[in-house]
C-alpha cells in the first residue's frame, strides 16, 4: 500500500544568509582559493571584482558585512567544491581539476569559465558538476 509523504514548502522558512554564515562562508572559501592556488586577481575576479583591500582583509580573517550578491557567489563556489568532493575520491584530483582543460568547456579549464566575470559562469560550472554526478 502506498503512503502519502507529507509535502514540504517550496520557500525555507528563513531566506537570508546570517552574517555569521556568510563569514564562515567567507573563511571557507579564502581556503578553498589556496587549494585552488589562486592568486589574488583570480580570487578577487571569482568574488565580484572585490577590492583589493577588502580581499587583503579578507585573507586575515576579518570579513566585514558581507551583501546578498557576494553570499550567492560564495554558495556557487562551495557548490563546485561539494561537487568535486563528490566526483573525486582525491580531494587533491579535484583542486587540480579546476584548472585543466575540459573538452565540456570547449577547451577551457573550469576556472577560465568561472573567471568571465559574471554569476552565471560560476553557475555554469556549478550547474555541469551536478549534471555530472547525477544531481541535477
Amino acid at each position: 500500500m502506498l503512503n502519502e509523504v507529507r509535502r514540504t514548502p517550496a520557500q525555507p522558512d528563513d531566506k537570508e544568509i546570517s552574517q555569521d554564515e556568510a563569514a564562515a562562508m567567507a573563511r571557507a572559501t579564502v581556503n578553498l582559493f589556496r587549494r585552488w592556488e589562486l592568486n589574488d586577481v583570480q580570487a578577487r575576479e571569482l568574488l565580484g571584482g572585490m577590492a583589493p583591500r577588502t580581499w587583503a582583509r579578507w585573507k586575515k580573517g576579518d570579513m566585514g558585512r558581507i551583501d546578498r550578491d557576494l553570499a550567492m557567489r560564495m554558495s556557487i563556489l562551495m557548490g563546485v567544491h561539494k561537487g568535486l568532493r563528490y566526483l573525486f575520491s582525491d580531494p587533491h584530483r579535484g583542486y587540480q581539476w579546476v584548472r585543466k582543460p575540459n573538452t565540456a568547456f570547449a577547451g577551457q579549464s573550469a576556472l577560465d569559465v568561472m573567471l568571465g566575470g559574471s554569476i552565471f559562469d560560476l553557475a555554469r560550472v556549478r550547474y555541469y558538476l551536478d549534471a555530472e554526478r547525477g544531481g541535477a
